[in-house]
């Protein structure tokens, strides 16, 4: 089979696995033109597990190059771009327009696109492939430098730490439902695009640097520190999305069963101010941005440009998105939002931002 349709037969065993891979059925917060909140089918922690697998499998057996997608890397980053333009023209131009054309085919059209009566949900699907192809892309990425080069304790740690990011997302996809890319989000090319091309082949720019450098070793002592980077930002951003799930969900739940929820409340809305939400406005994305630095960092070479791509993009994504949500926040609560930001003035980074 040719490389280039090696990303298109990945997401078709995704498709499959995804439909017959038994699954919670949940409740979101998002509700249909009937105001019903959509029920989503979630399993992808076991789709993971049954992919992964099967490619460990095929590594010990010598079926398939424990390194092949790092050897075929620019033909399934080509056969991948074609496939993620492929969908975002079908899944635009299938829906009534929106806005104007090019803002619909970059934006989208659709909000919560689901087809079999909620048995496959387009947004949770997308989330899922784009995992299982960044964390194929990981360890065979890895596996080229270790094969090639040795041990690098720098680059299995930065394998397991984004193994752990994944197959820990994975873990919390009910969480998810209650994010800003279910509630404010279409799907077009930026969310349809971004998770079958840029999402795995771009989350791995640092590894897809490292896999031919033959001097990336870092440290071990230096190393606890970036995983401890890493963790950091893990607990900010789990933190305050479990916080929030929890609020939506129950109101009156304790974080952690002791941390007591402080609330400002108007008009028949509440809006957290506690714990993780009362550090920042957005205390997860300052998450987001450690973990990516942390995953960085155990690459070693500082200096070098195309690892930082990597965090870069987070501060570029977050910041602006920061903007977006506090003037979605200011629609929807009013005062109660203005009121919240005096108390909580910081945007992202607490006592500086």
């Amino acid at each position: 089979m040719t490389a280039y349709v090696w990303p298109l037969a990945i997401y078709a065993v995704v498709l499959v696995l995804h439909l017959i891979v038994p699954a919670r059925h949940v409740e979101g917060y998002v509700t249909d033109d009937a105001g019903r909140p959509l029920r989503y089918r979630l399993n992808g922690l076991g789709v993971f597990v049954v992919v992964i697998g099967a490619y460990v499998l095929a590594g010990v057996r010598h079926w398939l190059a424990w390194d092949f997608f790092y050897d075929v890397r620019w033909q399934m980053l080509a056969g991948a771009c074609v496939l993620g333009l492929a969908f975002t023209l079908a899944i635009v131009l299938s829906a009534p327009p929106h806005r104007s054309l090019p803002a619909d085919l970059y934006f989208g059209r659709r909000e919560n696109p689901q087809w079999g009566g909620g048995r496959l949900d387009a947004k949770m699907f997308l989330y899922l492939a784009g995992a299982i192809m960044l964390e194929l892309n990981v360890l065979s990425f890895a596996a080229h430098h270790v094969l090639r080069y040795g041990t690098s304790p720098g680059v299995l740690v930065h394998a397991a730490l984004f193994t752990f990011f994944l197959a820990e997302y994975l873990s919390f996809e009910r969480v998810h439902l209650y994010t800003y890319d279910f509630l404010a989000e279409r799907v077009g090319f930026k969310l349809g695009w971004g998770c079958l091309v840029f999402y795995p082949f771009f989350y791995c720019v640092g590894l897809w640097w490292a896999a031919d450098q033959p001097d990336a070793h870092t440290p071990v002592p230096l190393l606890a520190v970036y995983a401890a980077l890493f963790f950091a930002g893990w607990a900010l951003s789990r933190g305050a999305n479990l916080q929030k799930f929890l609020f939506k969900t129950d109101p009156h739940a304790k974080l952690f069963g002791f941390l007591q929820p402080v609330t400002l409340s108007a008009g028949g809305k509440q809006v957290l101010c506690s714990g993780f939400w009362g550090l920042s406005r957005h205390i997860n994305y300052l998450g987001e941005i450690l973990m990516a630095v942390g995953l960085t960092l155990c690459l070693g070479h500082p200096g070098a440009l195309l690892p930082w791509l990597y965090p870069l993009y987070y501060v570029a994504l977050l910041v602006p998105r920061q903007h977006d949500d506090d003037k979605r926040c200011a629609a929807k609560y009013g005062e109660l939002w203005t009121e919240y930001c005096k108390r909580v003035p910081y945007r992202i980074i607490p006592w500086i931002y």
